[in-house]
């Protein structure tokens, strides 16, 4: 059994929001097993546990540039250290000439990208460094997609450039690319249909359902239609076909059924949260531990 560190406890909390007592005793009972801890929780607390998937844990922008012809562009993510070097006009100008580059040169990744020329500053990589010396805080270029449209290019970027997607659709009109880009970013879907999302978290949630169904002390025929039913709720939840359009008049049509009868589709889409993923630092975890320790002695 992996001893139960504080620091253990505190990378559960940062993954699930849960409770830190709750992640403690969901570590113990997982025998320090920090992914089968996750899933305890999951059980217990349902969707309250699943909050790491939209949380920004790290300062920067997201740039798009689409062009004149709307059949090529790129998304790109640059992150900082504070929201303020992500409101300077130099931090920004880099971000938008290098997703410029992006989309004008098509590089193979971010080292590509990093060697570009950018005219008088040398390249993107030493713009970035002489960007970093002027401001003394550290800036990287963490990520980037770039489109070929095989219909029309829609760029919608939200929250101070927090949130950005990029949606390639085929068909529909200008109205119709608002409305899908705009659904994908208060939505967040992790695919475009059910074959799109991870084997292994359609896994995940089919044994959490499977645990939660027990409960019910069900039959086992019973048991396999509840699981597969939540399953399937799940998929329709996180991909974007299966999800109800944010501006269903009724409710319920989904963003599949509103496609069909615009006489359009979606060929790809790139939705990027700034900082998605990437461990938020903690300005006093200890003094949150022991305010939480006190609170539960009373």
């Amino acid at each position: 059994m992996a001893e139960i560190t504080v620091n253990l406890v505190k990378e559960l909390r940062e993954k699930t929001d849960a409770p830190m007592m709750e992640c403690k005793r969901a570590l113990t009972e997982a025998a320090g097993d920090l992914a089968k801890a996750e899933e305890i929780l999951r059980v217990k607390l349902g969707n309250k546990a699943t909050k790491a998937a939209t949380r920004v844990t790290t300062e920067g922008v997201v740039g798009i540039h689409v062009s004149s012809d709307a059949k090529r562009g790129a998304i790109l993510e640059v992150n900082c250290e504070t929201d303020f070097v992500a409101k300077n006009e130099d931090f920004l100008a880099l971000v938008q000439k290098s997703v410029e580059l992006a989309t004008d040169k098509a590089p193979a990744d971010v080292v590509a990208l990093s060697s570009l020329p950018l005219g008088e500053e040398g390249t993107v990589e030493s713009a970035r460094a002489a960007l970093v010396g002027r401001i003394g805080e550290n800036i990287s270029l963490r990520r980037f997609r770039r489109f070929e449209a095989k219909g029309t290019l829609y760029a919608y970027i939200h929250g101070g450039a927090k949130i950005g997607v990029l949606l390639d659709l085929v068909g529909g009109d200008k109205q119709l690319g608002k409305d899908i880009a705009m659904h994908i970013a208060a939505s967040k879907p992790k695919a475009l249909d059910f074959s799109g999302v991870d084997a292994e978290e359609i896994a995940t949630e089919r044994r959490i359902a499977l645990e939660k169904a027990k409960e019910s002390g069900k039959s086992e025929t019973m048991l396999e239609k509840i699981v597969e039913g939540s399953v399937q709720k799940f998929l329709k939840e996180v991909t974007l076909l299966g999800q109800v359009f944010i501006k269903a008049e009724d409710g319920k049509e989904n963003v599949a059924a509103l496609l069909k009868k615009k006489g359009a589709s979606v060929a790809g889409f790139a939705l990027y949260v700034v900082g998605e993923g990437l461990e938020k630092k903690t300005s006093d975890f200890a003094a949150e531990v022991a305010a939480q320790s006190a609170a539960a002695r009373k």
